[in-house]
């Protein structure tokens, strides 16, 4: 496979939306992304101006001309589904409906979504509060975007760092709610939580290992979105450090088994790694990160 093979891959970066949605694009293409990442508003505050005519129309022209092949939304920081306080639950539904409104107005097709965390409740109790708020989500939201639950780290109390805690949320959905069954819930695979949280990745038989185990509890087929991060903490350290790829603990193997498995050809591959890089001038960081995914296609 050549270089006009690599520079296909669907690969890219969580960009800011500082100035307005459409930039998230600009700053993508900037960098040489196929793929973007983005918020939909702060990431660290509840309110959020309403989107305006303008600014679809903006966002939907730049997604024209920056040849963006692929964008997707991740939700705030603050919404906790699995969280036992009767409050911050409501409060986290009505946020994570109104983003996942925004991204369907932006035409965004999927949106990824941290599982929650219990608080000391208990797994089982923090994965009924997140099927419950799914449940009564979907039941508000109009189909076209998938919520994508993203694999964690397991720091705290953290939920989603085992694949059967996924399929814990995942699999009444999917009885009880019919559109879901039809693409509206799938999965948000990152390489550095999956690691953290004890799966390993660092050579094709540790990689095919953990794939087998999550296509038999989850299923490969539901991954939507993959975070390409390497891991400045080590496999099973359930602590959530991003790190360059090939620079951390995870290795470069891990990546050439991630952008050259077919199953994953058209599933975009987002980078989270720090925007920082000693040395390098502004934007180095991700050019550096896409260079290094790129160099492993076809190896």
């Amino acid at each position: 496979m050549g270089a006009g093979g690599a520079e296909g891959l669907l690969v890219g970066a969580h960009m800011s939306i500082a100035g307005g949605v459409h930039r998230a694009l600009e700053r993508g293409r900037d960098v040489g992304c196929r793929a973007v990442q983005m918020f939909l508003k702060s990431s660290n505050q509840w309110a959020a101006k309403p989107l305006t005519d303008r600014d679809r129309e903006l966002f939907a022209e730049r997604r024209r001309s920056c040849g963006i092949a692929a964008v997707v939304a991740h939700d705030s920081y603050l919404v906790n589904l699995g969280s036992p306080d009767d409050a911050l639950w409501r409060k986290s539904v009505d946020a994570f409906v109104e983003e996942a409104e925004r991204a369907r107005l932006l035409g965004i097709p999927s949106l990824v979504l941290h599982p929650g965390a219990h608080k000391g409740a208990g797994v089982d109790a923090g994965v009924a509060r997140v099927v419950a708020a799914l449940r009564g989500a979907f039941d508000r939201l109009a189909p076209g975007v998938a919520i994508l639950l993203e694999t964690m780290a397991g720091q705290g109390s953290v939920l989603g760092s085992r694949f059967e805690e996924l399929a814990a949320i995942m699999e009444p959905l999917e009885r009880e709610v019919a559109a879901v069954s039809s693409g509206r819930l799938g999965v948000c695979f990152d390489t550095a939580h999956v690691f953290a949280a004890g799966y390993d990745l660092r050579t094709r038989d540790a990689y095919d290992e953990t794939m087998r185990e999550f296509d038999r509890l989850v299923g490969v087929g539901k991954i939507g979105v993959i975070h390409v991060n390497d891991s400045r903490k080590g496999l099973g350290s359930r602590v959530d450090r991003h790190f360059h790829i090939g620079k951390g603990c995870l290795g470069m193997e891990a990546f050439s088994c991630v952008v050259n498995d077919r199953r994953f050809a058209a599933v975009p591959k987002i980078l989270e790694t720090p925007k920082e890089l000693d040395g390098a001038p502004d934007g180095g960081a991700d050019l550096g990160n896409l260079a290094a995914l790129r160099s492993l296609f076809g190896a």
